[in-house]
């Protein structure tokens, strides 16, 4: 049925132009996709045993007013950057829920040391006992560890200080990540997943974060211009042109290499051909920079509104939560029990570099009675909120 269906596409193609340069590139290049399709091995398979989103306290929340009269007070601004701020806010996709660590509540931020170790060890401690206990593992049980912080490196290092705090095996494989942004989570998984291939029945742990407490400057809005985001754009088309050559059907490869084809050699105009993800993938964690980032993700993607719903409720709901985010989409999702048995799930981080990086799950188990439990537990039922569409 495969070779019907390669045959037949391509004589629709080959009809259209018959020009014999572009039919012998043609049908090298449909050769060539062939016989790459039938070589393809699977990759040894690694297994997402548990995981755990941190649900802060009511007390780190920080509504506009709070915010607004803050960033008067601390950097002495006018009347009209507080309104051109509090424009950011209305129209950032977070909601008046989002918090911050307790130490840039005060007046002016407190940013030491002690105070970022502090926020790590408050952040990080709980998380990890929780998963221990979901996964009824011990810290003994744990071959390697993976801590990604983008802004925060100290030493001792972040991993030592986990490794330390839950007398962890003097053996252990611990690993530090920084400097990643938001692309830092998936990296994480990608480095767990080949460190997992060589030492086998080993268990890896990744703990996301990132530290706020360590910036003197405190806490400023950002506004994301049109340059960054057709900047998001070329990285997607980057990254989806390799994560479809190993995931997508063999059409649809077809398809988007004669777009390539038609534009270089007969119509420069012509648009590139955007994959159909949605054959093999039924679910996307995709990063919460902004509004705008989620929203051109959208379009280059041709995602329906359901699509980027996990997204957008993160950052309405939690802000952005960097690298991390993508566990508060999947989390958002099973609480929707949504995600169902064989169905795959991508993550996509970016972060600075610019760097961009997909993970695929395929769902082995039926997941269901999420709904009570993670960082949605108190709120899946007020959510989606539909207004973060417009």
């Amino acid at each position: 049925m495969e070779q019907l269906s390669l045959t037949l596409l391509a004589s629709r193609f080959l009809n259209q132009k018959q020009e014999p340069i572009f039919i012998a590139l043609c049908l090298v290049f449909l050769f060539i996709i062939y016989k790459a399709y039938l070589q393809v091995s699977s990759s040894s398979e690694i297994y997402l045993v548990d995981y755990s989103c941190l649900k802060p306290p009511n007390y780190w929340r920080v509504p506009f007013s709070s915010f607004l009269e803050h960033s008067r007070i601390v950097h002495s601004l006018d009347q009209e950057s507080v309104d051109f701020m509090s424009k950011v806010l209305v129209s950032s996709g977070q909601s008046q829920k989002t918090c911050i660590p307790p130490p840039l509540h005060y007046i002016p931020p407190r940013s030491t040391h002690e105070d970022a170790i502090n926020e790590a060890q408050i952040v990080l401690f709980p998380v990890f006992e929780d998963l221990l206990s979901k996964t009824q593992l011990s810290p003994l049980d744990i071959d390697i560890i993976i801590v990604n912080c983008s802004g925060f490196c100290t030493s001792p290092s972040l991993s030592s200080i986990i490794v330390n705090r839950f007398s962890m095996r003097e053996d252990i494989k611990s690993f530090n990540i920084s400097g990643m942004g938001c692309s830092a989570s998936a990296l994480a998984v990608d480095m767990a997943r080949n460190l997992l291939k060589v030492h086998k029945n080993s268990n890896a742990v990744i703990l996301s974060t990132e530290i706020l407490s360590n910036d003197s400057k405190g806490f400023i809005g950002v506004t994301l211009k049109k340059d960054v985001l057709h900047v998001a754009g070329e990285l997607l088309r980057s990254n989806f042109h390799v994560l479809g050559s190993s995931i997508l059907p063999l059409e649809e490869k077809i398809r988007y290499g004669f777009s390539v084809i038609r534009k270089k050699l007969l119509d420069k105009s012509t648009e590139l051909y955007v994959p159909n993800f949605r054959k093999v993938i039924q679910h996307y964690c995709l990063p919460t920079s902004g509004k705008g980032v989620i929203m051109e993700i959208k379009r280059k993607m041709k995602l329906k509104e359901e699509e980027v719903e996990a997204a957008l409720m993160t950052l309405h709901r939690f802000g952005n939560q960097s690298s991390s985010s993508l566990w508060y989409e999947l989390a958002y999702m099973e609480g929707k029990e949504r995600v169902k048995q064989g169905e795959r799930v991508l993550q996509l981080g970016m972060g600075t570099g610019p760097k961009c990086i997909s993970l695929v799950w395929e769902c082995n188990r039926p997941i269901v009675g999420e709904s009570d439990k993670g960082p949605w537990a108190d709120s899946i039922n007020s959510y989606p909120v539909y207004c973060c569409f417009a």
